[in-house]
């Protein structure tokens, strides 16, 4: 495995900017292996040199990956000049690298992955990965009784967006209004809320549940984030895998 600069990764542990670690560094605060380095280039090699700041162990992370609970209102985005983003809700020591893994529309809800790690991101988004996402939603107006198997047969809208087959269940009624899950395997702009306007509906509420076999942990308060276990990296890896070896 390739080594790094200590500062560098100090920084990548959430240690701080690198040159408040090159400050801690050059103080004496810092131990690897057991001994005290003041040299902010030494070079370490991750997960397998042990590091200590203050006499406190740090754990490597080789890859952050979070769960969100995504409020309204956030834009899933690493930066944006007119309205607050995803990582806004992350301390600013802990902002460094992460990004959304795809996105959720401003005023959409529910379950949105973040990491440092662009290759796992790639593995779950790209378009022929076809991982699957549920979505629940509360629609106004009277949906066509044909809409689930329209959703079935995949749908070309007016515009001339093709999209492919769906699921549609409806779950019953709430708050005067249909509440329905979709299913799907891409992620086109907006693409529950025009599928659903194309069989007569319009969705009032929506709120995203699952990504591959990872559902959205219900302790989760909306705002709120925790990191994802080792086995929730590999079930979603090991999706987005069988997803592309079944399609090749």
């Amino acid at each position: 495995m390739a080594k790094e600069r200590l500062d560098k990764a100090l920084s990548s542990l959430g240690c701080g900017s690198r040159k408040e670690v090159g400050a801690i560094i050059r103080a004496g605060r810092v131990s690897v292996n057991g001994q005290t380095i003041r040299d902010p280039a030494y070079r370490v090699t991750p997960a397998e040199d042990s590091l200590a700041l203050g006499g406190q162990q740090l754990r490597w992370r080789i890859g952050r990956y979070y769960m969100l609970n995504k409020p309204p209102d956030l834009v899933s985005a690493r930066v944006d000049n007119l309205h607050p983003t995803v990582l806004s809700v992350f301390p600013e020591s802990e902002r460094r690298g992460l990004f959304p893994v795809g996105r959720l529309d401003k005023n959409t809800e529910g379950l949105l992955l973040l990491t440092d790690d662009g290759g796992f991101c790639h593995a779950l988004m790209a378009p022929r990965r076809h991982v699957e996402k549920v979505y629940v939603a509360l629609v106004s107006g009277r949906m066509d009784l044909s809409a689930p198997k329209q959703f079935a047969a995949g749908m070309t809208l007016a515009d001339g967006t093709v999209c492919r087959p769906a699921r549609l269940t409806v779950l019953g009624e709430e708050d005067g209004l249909t509440k329905i899950e979709v299913a799907l395997k891409e992620g086109k702009h907006h693409q529950v809320k025009r599928m659903v306007a194309a069989v007569g509906g319009h969705v009032e509420h929506l709120k995203r549940i699952s990504v591959g076999p990872l559902r959205l942990d219900e302790r989760l308060q909306p705002g709120e984030y925790r990191e994802l276990t080792e086995d929730e990296v590999a079930a979603l890896r090991d999706a987005a895998r069988g997803k592309a070896s079944a399609d090749e």
